[in-house]
C-alpha cells in the first residue's frame, strides 16, 4: 500500500507562486504514475496534471502556468505553480497510480489547501 504525504500548500496573492510536494512511501510497489487533482467548493475533483514516465498531461486552464515534476528515486512529485488566479483556490491532492501484487491501485493524499486571493 501506497502513503502519499502533501506539502506546501497555503495562501498567496494573484500572480503569485506556490510549490506543492508529494511523496510516496510504501514497500513492494511500482508506482507507474503520479499526479495532482484539485478540487473546489461546490465542485467536482479535476485533473491538474499528470506525469508518467515522459509523459506529462495538464489541464487546460493551468497549461503554461504550472509545472509537474518527479523525482523516481525518490518517488516524489512537485507541482510549481506560478502566476496564480483566484479560480486555482482548491484543496490539491496528490494521486498515485501504482502495481501491487500484480494489481493496478489508485492512492491518494489527504489534500492540501490553496488559496489565492485577487
Amino acid at each position: 500500500q501506497v502513503q502519499l504525504v502533501e506539502s506546501g500548500g497555503g495562501w498567496v496573492q494573484a500572480g503569485g507562486s506556490l510549490r506543492l510536494s508529494c511523496a510516496a512511501s510504501g514497500s513492494g510497489i511500482s508506482i507507474n504514475a503520479m499526479g495532482w487533482y484539485r478540487q473546489a467548493p461546490g465542485k467536482q475533483r479535476e485533473l491538474v496534471a499528470r506525469i508518467t514516465t515522459g509523459i506529462t498531461n495538464y489541464a487546460d486552464s493551468v497549461k503554461g502556468r504550472f509545472t509537474i515534476s518527479r523525482d523516481n528515486a525518490k518517488n516524489t512529485v512537485h507541482l510549481q505553480m506560478n502566476s496564480l488566479k483566484p479560480e486555482d483556490t482548491a484543496v490539491y491532492y496528490c494521486n498515485a497510480g501504482y502495481y501491487s501484487s500484480g494489481w493496478y491501485r489508485d492512492a491518494w493524499g489527504q489534500g492540501t489547501q490553496v488559496t489565492v486571493s485577487s
